[in-house]
């Protein structure tokens, strides 16, 4: 994902999911359409070698879960400063962590509601 308007309607119309290092925005697309992945690691991460380090992680984290679910899914990954000191396990697991969670809501979202169903 690269342009800003993909970027800006996952955030806005989808999902969220923050964990300690992460935040993840995820949208459903068509069930044809391949998955896509966008990150956003701003200056408040650290400096250029800290921010390199944590999109290559991130981008090996996406990868894996892009082989389980190659349609379907626009995410867009947003590091934390936390990141940026945190071991490779942590940034795993709160990724994984978050995906799990986006892919929970966005399914239960999808869900019709019964017929004569009280809340």
């Amino acid at each position: 994902m690269r342009a800003a308007a993909d970027f800006a309607r996952t955030v806005r119309s989808g999902v969220r999911s923050g964990r300690r290092n992460v935040v993840l925005y995820g949208a459903m697309t068509s069930s044809d359409a391949p998955s896509r992945v966008g990150f956003i690691v701003g200056k408040n991460v650290g400096n250029a070698v800290a921010r390199n380090l944590v999109k290559r992680r991130l981008r090996h984290v996406m990868a894996e879960w892009i082989r389980t679910h190659p349609q379907g899914f626009d995410v867009v990954v947003r590091a934390l400063p936390a990141s940026a000191g945190a071991e490779w396990q942590d940034v795993h697991r709160d990724v994984t962590g978050g995906l799990a969670a986006v892919v929970r809501k966005l399914e239960r979202s999808q869900v019709p509601e019964k017929e004569g169903r009280v809340s």
